[in-house]
């Protein structure tokens, strides 16, 4: 007779579940395309089980309103944990998004449901005593490429400055780098590229992100022939990302493969953009597209399309999923805490070396929250 997973995993059991909100200023405004960022918000979590083990979670919240996933986490999605077994991972994944269908299968409802899914897998791990790159059966590698995150507008930003940063990337090590566009006209932003190209020569590749900067096809094509000379690696999200017909449309019309993705939640929506071609570089977020154990069903199904995985933000997660995962090559990286601030909640940094990121050799993710930084930056308590 087969035992029930709660006859031998009393020690697993789910004991408590919390959730805070924290919020960390930008030491110089930053502009995308569109918008221009002062703040972030980010939502921690602690999953505890009886044993003692504990699992953590995290996800950016937006640039406010970050309460608004703390209060997923502790009012929709709490009471469905506790007592259960942080074994049943994907059993928990569904009751979780059965939970959440009245309330959002995307946003703030699918960004909790993911800290959750991070912070069963990294208590899992933890408990194994295994890093979770290896947990989730990685393979021999010791560390995965990556590149560098940048590019940003800022006042008084010129395309010399631009290309001076990009090149300050490539002297670390860093065999790709990243850069953003679409914020200007098609001459100013090709003066940009054309810059960056310049600073870091041919052999490094060079992505682009627009930030869904444009709102329809002939206006994309018009930047994005402009750039095709400098041979970007990709565009990244050049539309809205519920405007999936004009991401296909614009893929088959430029030989600059189109990446997307990092803000779409579940496998359905994915299957849509693989279905239709319209990314030939998936950007999926664990921490917004519905935890690990949904990242791992679209970057399995992306297989079968041919497509890449190369997650977006948060490289402290993604450096091990990338390790895991034979369809995913980069990991997207930020060597300081300008944009990505989050890297000050964190005790414990990647290291990298020759442009790949090292991966975590301790046990789950290999870092916890530094609890300093938490009480400094923290809006609410833990709850």
């Amino acid at each position: 007779m087969h035992k029930q997973v709660s006859d031998y995993s009393n020690d697993a059991r789910i004991v408590s579940v919390e959730a805070r909100t924290i919020s960390i200023p930008l030491d110089n405004p930053t502009s995308f395309s569109t918008r221009q960022v002062l703040s972030r918000d980010y939502t921690l979590a602690r999953v505890r089980t009886a044993d003692g083990h504990q699992g953590i979670g995290f996800c950016y919240s937006g640039s406010r309103g970050g309460v608004l996933v703390t209060h997923a986490v502790r009012e929709l999605f709490k009471q469905t944990l506790v007592g259960q077994s942080a074994l049943r991972v994907e059993g928990l994944w569904q009751d979780m998004y059965q939970d959440s269908l009245l309330h959002g299968r995307a946003g703030s409802a699918m960004r909790a449901l993911s800290i959750l899914d991070v912070a069963l897998w990294d208590r899992n791990a933890r408990a194994a005593g295994l890093p979770l790159a290896q947990y989730l059966g990685a393979s021999a590698r010791l560390s995965v490429p990556a590149y560098a995150s940048g590019g940003y507008y800022l006042e008084g930003k010129t395309p010399e400055m631009l290309g001076e940063e990009m090149a300050g990337y490539v002297a670390l090590g860093f065999k790709a780098v990243k850069m953003k566009v679409g914020r200007f006209g098609p001459k100013e932003e090709e003066a940009r590229v054309k810059a960056a190209r310049a600073a870091i020569g041919d052999d490094v590749l060079l992505m682009l992100d627009a930030n869904n900067a444009w709102s329809d096809l002939p206006t994309a094509l018009g930047y994005v022939k402009r750039f095709e000379q400098y041979q970007p690696y990709w565009i990244e999200e050049p539309f809205s990302p519920d405007d999936i017909e004009n991401h296909a449309q614009l893929a088959r019309r430029t030989p600059i493969s189109v990446a997307t993705g990092e803000i779409e939640a579940g496998r359905w929506r994915h299957q849509e953009l693989l279905e239709k071609r319209a990314a030939m570089i998936l950007q999926s977020d664990a921490a917004v597209c519905g935890g690990i154990s949904e990242w791992r069903r679209i970057a399995a199904m992306a297989a079968g399309f041919g497509v890449t995985m190369c997650p977006h933000w948060f490289h402290d997660l993604h450096v091990h999923l990338v390790a895991a995962t034979p369809n995913a090559r980069f990991v997207e990286y930020f060597s300081d805490d300008q944009v990505l601030n989050f890297r000050r909640l964190v005790d414990t940094q990647l290291q990298f070396a020759d442009g790949d990121l090292v991966v975590p050799a301790t046990p789950g993710l290999g870092f916890g929250f530094d609890e300093q930084a938490v009480e400094r930056y923290a809006v609410d308590n833990w709850a």
